[in-house]
């Protein structure tokens, strides 16, 4: 829909200014709705059904007078099952791409969908999101309020009639304004925005709109909930002496990322494999985190009021059970690991962040408590172990290095830890490498993305064959296809089109946009007759322009009439940095 409001036509700065303003706004508006919508939960669920009282954050109100007492503690399994029932019947009849962790999802609207998101996404992330969470999911609340900002910072785009690149500006600006504005760090949350597209690159033109729509969600927030960083301010003088113990804790962090990584989505492949209907699926995610709270109720819920007693070193408000204090600290992460994994994993909504914040604290509070314990006159205190443990781990794990480096300066409102920061996160962050990330859309560099597509000069693609790309042959809709086999083909391949073939015939494209609201029917009704291709003798410089001039991430293959199959973006790519390796290496020699 286009307005008479010729924003698109304005200069980048003032055309952003505007924009990024208006994305603030209703960041911050969506993320105080998501905040107290997640409390009214937690006051249904926890507080009043199961009588359990919850630690809070000093920056959220809560205090560090803490004793834990749940009245009803066996019925802690059935309520978090309960929520994840609820929210997956929400998401599963209403919006399936809203499931999972919300940034992932946002990531690949900017990559792969042009920046488009359906615009009953906000309000549905925010609704299974809060149950999620208010139920004692052991979820975060920044990656559905990142979804939710990109969602409305979307939708501003269509109402405004912007380009495809200004929507997907939008998308990334909304994504670094909601992290930004839900935990009050508008710097970081906006460097965020642009750093957390890539595994090693960064969007430079989201850096000035997120800025500018952080600092108005930030403000609208925190006026309504409070200034106060939500772990408090830290007053401690920086000790050099502990920067060897901030290295190791960097590396110890990184490996630690592996692992989540690796058992996030090693549960979600477990489920995706399971035969039953996929609103069951958050349902027994949950009751699997239940009873691991049984055990350790540290885990239900964001885990901030957790985070800030570990921070503080009140190691004996924590529920241990008769566990010794450092048997405990070594199983909490892997306990939170395994609880965030079948909670949002299975198809449950909400984040991943904050499971990283209290995963990270729990390293930290561990390596702190044993370093204090060996040399005391250096290692005072636990608190700058959790606060660099949690933003070394999710620098790694989330490949986000800078922005979190700046989030500890807002989250502490010190400069205190920014050199031990500096120093553990950037080892975190080299440990982890580059294979395993925590938001697995997000590409390797700006080139490697189809947003960028038009953007590099490839004569290079000239001298490539469309016979030398390997060929992808099961990747197609036949006309008689359901609409929704052919949507799910789409989805599980991150493509917005298919090409449409009968009897090994090219007849056409079905496009995602066509039928994503469509309640039943077969492609025959939807597709597109006529669609361009290439020849296996053509060059891939022909196919690329063919996915430059569709806007898509493939170009079908035919010889003879026959359809042979369909070379993607990724694969073109990859030949092509495989013949620029190779002419590289025959000039170094």
């Amino acid at each position: 829909m286009k307005t008479n409001l010729k924003i698109s036509a304005l200069p980048y700065f003032e055309r952003w200014l505007l924009i990024g303003g208006l994305i603030g706004v209703v960041a911050g508006f969506g993320a105080t709705i998501f905040y107290f919508a997640i409390r009214f939960f937690e006051n249904i669920f926890l507080i009043h059904i199961i009588g359990m009282n919850i630690p809070r954050p000093l920056g959220e109100g809560g205090s560090l007078i803490y004793t834990f007492h749940a009245t009803h503690f066996y019925l802690i399994p059935l309520i978090v099952a309960l929520g994840g029932l609820i929210s997956g019947i929400i998401i599963y009849t209403t919006a399936p791409e809203a499931e999972g962790h919300g940034t992932d999802a946002a990531i690949r609207a900017f990559h792969y969908k042009q920046g488009k998101i359906r615009h009953r996404i906000p309000f549905i992330k925010t609704l299974a999101s809060a149950i999620t969470i208010g139920s004692g999911g052991s979820a975060g609340r920044e990656g559905p309020t990142a979804l939710i900002a990109a969602g409305i910072g979307s939708m501003i785009a269509d109402f405004l009639g912007l380009s495809p690149k200004d929507r997907r500006i939008a998308v990334a600006v909304g994504i670094g304004s909601g992290i930004g504005t839900i935990f009050k760090a508008p710097i970081g949350g906006a460097i965020l925005g642009a750093e957390i597209l890539y595994r090693r690159d960064f969007e430079s033109e989201v850096i000035f709109p997120s800025l500018v729509a952080s600092a108005i969600g930030y403000s609208i927030f925190a006026s309504i909930v409070g200034f106060e960083p939500i772990f408090d301010y830290y007053l401690e003088a920086f000790n050099p002496l502990r920067m060897p113990f901030y290295a190791l804790l960097g590396i110890i962090a990184g490996l630690m990322s592996i692992v989540y990584v690796r058992t996030f989505y090693g549960v979600r492949d477990i489920f995706k494999k399971w035969k039953v209907p996929n609103h069951i699926k958050p349902m027994v995610g949950g009751a699997v985190t239940g009873l691991i709270a049984l055990a350790f109720p540290e885990i239900l819920g964001t885990g901030y009021g957790w985070v800030q007693l570990l921070e503080r070193g009140k190691f004996n408000d924590l529920i241990t059970f008769g566990l010794p204090l450092i048997v405990f600290l070594i199983l909490l992460p892997f306990v939170k690991i395994i609880a965030t994994s079948f909670t949002v994993s299975s198809g449950g909504s909400g984040g991943v962040f904050a499971p990283g914040i209290f995963i990270g604290a729990s390293l930290g509070a561990l390596i702190g408590f044993l370093f204090h314990m060996i040399v005391p006159a250096i290692v005072t205190s636990v608190a700058p172990f959790v606060i660099i443990g949690m933003l070394s781990f999710f620098g790694s794990a989330g490949k986000a290095p800078l922005s979190v480096i700046i989030m500890v300066v807002e989250m502490t409102g010190s400069l205190q830890l920014l050199p031990g920061a500096m120093i553990a996160v950037t080892i975190a962050y080299i440990v982890s490498g580059t294979k395993y990330s925590i938001y697995e859309s997000q590409v390797m560099t700006r080139k490697d993305s189809p947003a960028n597509m038009g953007e590099y000069h490839t004569p290079l693609l000239l001298d490539i064959k469309v016979s030398d790309v390997p060929l992808i042959t099961n990747i197609y809709a036949d006309l008689y296809y359901s609409i929704h086999r052919a949507a799910e083909i789409m989805r599980e391949n991150s493509m917005l089109a298919l090409p449409v073939v009968h009897n090994d015939q090219l007849l056409g494209s079905i496009y995602m946009y066509d039928i994503e609201n469509k309640l039943y029917g077969y492609v025959n009704e939807y597709y597109r007759p006529g669609t361009s291709y290439v020849k296996l003798e053509n060059s891939a410089e022909s196919a690329w322009e063919i996915m430059m001039k569709n806007r898509t991430t493939w170009c079908a293959v035919t010889d003879n009439g026959k359809f042979l199959g369909i070379i993607t973006l990724k694969n073109l790519l990859q030949k092509y940095n495989e013949d620029i390796n190779q002419i590289t290496r025959i000039e170094n020699n």
